[in-house]
């Protein structure tokens, strides 16, 4: 139901951005990115409303990522921009369980297979 794309190799300070296409009971949701460094837990990244109104930020990325929607499209992105080595992890889509949007404790529970983010230094 999520599928993501554009992840890659890149060097400290460029940019990437990555999509999820949503499909089935993920449409129409609150989204999310989260990532997973290898030896590190999955962490929380960045959320968006079901309108696209309202954003959140983990305060490591805030800044320098911007998360964004195109419902007609049904797809989120993620805008990452000035990569530090740190960004290295794989990258994740989430939907919310509901339509209801509470920001980082949304409950997200709809996940898709990850997309790697490498930046070397």
């Amino acid at each position: 139901q999520l599928v993501e794309s554009g992840g890659g190799l890149v060097q400290a300070g460029d940019s990437l951005r990555l999509s999820c296409t949503a499909s089935g009971g993920a449409l129409g949701k609150p989204m999310g990115w989260f990532r997973q460094a290898p030896g590190r837990e999955r962490e929380f990244v960045a959320a968006i409303s079901r309108s696209g109104g309202t954003t959140d930020y983990a305060v490591s990325v805030k800044g320098r990522f911007t998360i964004s929607r195109d419902n007609a499209k049904n797809t989120v992105y993620l805008q990452m921009n000035a990569l530090k080595p740190e960004d290295t992890a794989v990258y994740y889509c989430a939907a919310a369980r509901s339509t209801y949007y509470f920001g980082t404790a949304t409950n997200f529970a709809s996940w898709g297979q990850g997309t790697q983010v490498t930046v070397s230094s």
